[in-house]
């Protein structure tokens, strides 16, 4: 006599948690905090370039 085989339990899929969108406030410092960075950064280049050509 041949083995039954077992049916498989329906399951559910249990959609993934959505995060909530990051606020404006954040992508506004976020922005801020990267032009500040940038704009450091061409005015260390821009003096070393300066005090290497004097």
């Amino acid at each position: 006599m041949p083995k039954r085989r077992r049916k498989r339990a329906r399951t559910t899929t249990v959609p993934p948690e959505r995060k909530p969108p990051p606020s404006r406030r954040r992508d506004a410092v976020t922005h801020l905090l990267r032009g500040t960075c940038y704009g450091l950064g061409t005015s260390l280049a821009s003096l070393v370039v300066w005090w290497i050509q004097r």
